[in-house]
């Protein structure tokens, strides 16, 4: 039997869900699913510029498994590009850092933006 599926830790949701081709009819059926920690991994190497050890050190998880999730994430925002498909960020195993975790690292995030303290603070 293999063994449960560890919860990646999230800082928070993104402001936006929906990306793609402005002149594009959006239908259900034409949609790339980004789930949201694949989008938290995304922010954390390409935005914030962590190494992936370090994003699976705040993600709470293997490096390995941050690999895995990046490759995924990037695929798909590849897919969406060059075929001018809608992205939509949604579900996935997450949980969110709680308001008093630790959050480091975490300068150019919406949590931080929307002024929530955090114990660094």
């Amino acid at each position: 039997m293999p063994r449960p599926r560890k919860c990646r830790k999230v800082c928070c949701m993104p402001e936006s869900t929906l990306y793609g081709p402005l002149q594009c009819f959006i239908s259900e059926e034409n949609n790339i699913i980004m789930t949201v920690e694949e989008y938290e991994t995304i922010r954390l190497i390409d935005l914030e510029g962590m190494n992936q050890e370090d994003c699976a050190d705040k993600m709470q998880v293997a490096r390995g498994t941050v690999q895995s999730i990046y490759k995924s994430a990037r695929g798909k925002i590849a897919e969406s590009l060059v075929n001018g498909v809608v992205l939509k960020i949604e579900g996935g195993d997450f949980q969110l850092y709680a308001e008093n975790e630790d959050i480091r690292d975490c300068d150019r995030c919406r949590r931080h933006r929307c002024g929530i303290k955090t114990s660094k603070e």
